[in-house]
C-alpha cells in the first residue's frame, strides 16, 4: 500500500482565484511547500473579474474617512438579522471578526484603497464597501505577486481529476492519471456557475429564465469542487443560494445597477420596491413578485435626461441608446399609458393608479411609498412612455457549497471534519442565505477564509511558524 505520508508538497491548493490565491500565500508563509493547481490559463479566478469590493467593518479605512463607530460586532448582527439568522453563525463571525485584518493584509500587500471609493454596501447604509483601485484585478495581481516570490509551484491549465483518498483521509491530487501527494489540500475552484446541469440541481432560480441567464464568472467554474469534495464524504449546505443580478435583457453586459430614477411595476401594474435601493436585494424583492418579473418605466423627458452616473453606471440607460433600443424593439414603446398597458398586459387601471401617485410624491419630493430619494423621483407623465422587461438573471455567484467549519475544514454528514481536507471561497456554503448581505461579502469571504485554510492546511502539515 502506498504510504500516505510520503508527500509531494505539503499543502495542495486547487483553484487560483481569490481564495486559492490568498491560501497559498499564506501557507507558503508559514514554511509549505505549495503546489497551486489551476484549471484555467492564468490565475485571478473569479475575483479577477469582479469590481474588486471587500465589505468589512472596523478598518483602517473607514477611520480614514471619519467613521468610527463601526464594528465586526455590528457587521454580525446586520449580516445575520438580514437573513433571519438562517446561517451558520459561527462561520459569519469569523468573517465579520477577520474582515478587517484580511483588509489590512491586502492593504500591505499593495493593493489600493483610497477613502474617496469607500461607499454604502448593504440596506443598513454603511459605508462598508471598501472597493480596489483597479478593480477585482488589482486584488488578484498583488496575490499573484506574493506568490512569485515565495516557495509555490504553480500548474495552469491543469485540471484536478479528483481527490486522491487512502486510508480514510485525503492524501492529494489525481492529475493525468498520476497521484500528487500532499499532508493537506484546499479546494479553492470557486462556484457552480458555468455548469448548466449543476445550476439547474442546485440553484433552480439560476435557471428558471432560460437564455436570459447568463454567468460572469470564469468560465472553468464548473462546480468541480463541490464533486470532489463530496467524494470525500463532504457535505453541502442548503440549496437555491448565490446572487443574481436584475437585467432587463439589452445585453450580456454586466450593469450591476438599473437606473434609480426609473418606476417599476410588477405584473399586476403595481409599484413594489424602492427603485434605487441596494442590488444585492432586489432580486430577492424580484422573486417574490409574479413571474419574478417587473416592468421599468420611464417617459420621454426621462430618456432625454438619461445619461452615464458615476454612483450607478449604467450604460445602455443612456439617451440615444435607449433610443436604439426602442427602435429594435427591447424595450416597449407607447403613445399612451393604455397602450402600454396591452403591450404589457397588466391592468390599465392599477398602472394609470400607480402612475398617477408615483407622479404626485414627484411633484412634492417626496416618496410616501418607498421613501426613495427625491433625487430620483421622476414623473411619468410625458408620451411616448416606454418600458423594460427586467428578470433577475444574471448569475453573479453561487452560494451552495461544501460545508466547512471555522478552521475550513471540509465537514461531513456527521459534522465531522474530513481528515486532510479543506475549502474556501464561493466551493463553500453556508455564510450566504437567501438575500446577499451586501456588495463585496463574496471578495471578503474569500479571502478570509482563503487566510485560515492556508494556515490550517500548514498546520496540519507541521509547519506552521506560529
Amino acid at each position: 500500500m502506498n504510504d500516505p505520508t510520503a508527500h509531494d508538497y505539503d499543502v495542495i491548493v486547487i483553484g487560483a482565484g481569490g481564495a486559492g490565491l490568498a491560501a497559498a500565500a499564506v501557507a507558503s508563509d508559514q514554511g509549505a511547500r505549495v503546489l497551486l493547481v489551476e484549471a484555467g490559463p492564468r490565475a485571478g479566478g473569479s475575483t479577477s473579474l469582479s469590481g474588486g469590493v471587500f465589505y468589512a467593518a472596523g478598518t483602517s479605512l473607514q477611520r480614514e474617512a471619519g467613521i468610527t463607530d463601526d464594528s465586526p460586532d455590528a457587521m454580525f448582527q446586520y449580516y445575520m438579522t438580514l437573513n433571519q439568522f438562517k446561517l451558520e453563525a459561527g462561520l459569519v463571525r469569523q468573517l465579520c471578526d477577520d474582515a478587517p485584518v484580511a483588509f489590512e493584509w491586502l492593504r500591505a500587500l499593495g493593493v489600493e484603497f483610497r477613502a474617496e471609493d469607500l461607499y454604502v454596501a448593504g440596506v443598513d447604509k454603511l459605508r462598508r464597501g471598501h472597493r480596489a483601485a483597479g478593480q477585482g484585478a488589482a486584488i488578484a495581481e498583488a496575490l499573484e505577486g506574493v506568490i512569485s516570490q515565495q516557495h509555490v509551484d504553480v500548474a495552469y491549465a491543469t485540471r484536478v481529476e479528483k481527490l486522491l483518498i487512502e486510508q480514510g483521509r485525503v492524501s492529494g491530487i489525481i492529475v493525468d492519471g498520476e497521484p500528487v501527494r500532499a499532508a493537506a489540500t484546499v479546494i479553492a475552484t470557486g462556484g457552480f456557475g458555468a455548469n448548466p446541469e449543476m445550476l439547474a440541481r442546485l440553484y433552480p432560480d439560476a435557471a428558471r429564465h432560460g437564455d436570459w441567464h447568463w454567468y460572469i464568472g470564469q468560465p472553468s467554474c464548473r462546480g468541480d469542487g463541490l464533486v470532489m469534495g463530496q467524494s470525500a464524504g463532504g457535505e453541502l449546505s442548503a440549496p437555491n443560494r448565490g446572487l443574481l443580478l436584475l437585467t432587463p435583457g439589452f445585453a450580456k453586459d454586466l450593469e450591476v445597477y438599473l437606473p434609480g430614477w426609473l418606476m417599476v411595476v410588477n405584473q399586476q401594474g403595481r409599484r413594489f420596491v424602492d427603485e434605487s435601493i441596494e442590488y444585492s436585494v432586489l432580486a430577492g424583492v424580484l422573486g417574490e413578485q409574479s413571474g419574478r418579473r417587473c416592468y421599468g418605466l420611464f417617459d420621454e423627458a426621462s430618456r432625454l435626461a438619461a445619461k452615464l452616473s458615476p454612483v450607478r453606471p449604467a450604460p445602455h440607460w443612456t439617451a440615444d441608446r435607449l433610443a436604439e433600443l426602442a427602435d429594435r424593439g427591447d424595450l416597449v414603446r407607447a403613445d399612451s399609458l393604455e397602450s402600454l398597458a396591452a403591450q404589457l398586459d397588466v391592468p390599465l387601471a392599477a398602472l394609470e393608479t400607480s402612475v398617477a401617485r408615483y407622479n404626485q410624491h414627484a411633484e412634492a419630493a417626496r416618496d410616501e411609498d418607498f421613501f426613495k430619494s427625491s433625487a430620483m423621483l421622476r414623473p411619468v407623465r410625458q408620451p411616448p412612455f416606454y418600458a423594460a422587461t427586467v428578470r433577475a438573471a444574471i448569475i453573479c455567484w453561487t452560494g451552495t457549497g461544501l460545508r466547512i467549519d471555522r478552521a475550513a475544514r471540509v465537514l461531513d454528514a456527521a459534522g465531522c471534519a474530513v481528515l486532510g481536507l479543506f475549502a474556501a471561497g464561493e466551493t463553500t456554503g453556508g455564510m450566504f442565505g437567501e438575500c446577499y448581505a451586501a456588495g463585496g461579502a463574496s471578495i471578503a469571504n474569500a479571502i478570509v477564509f482563503g487566510r485560515i485554510a492556508g494556515r490550517e492546511a500548514a498546520k496540519l502539515a507541521g509547519v506552521t511558524k506560529i
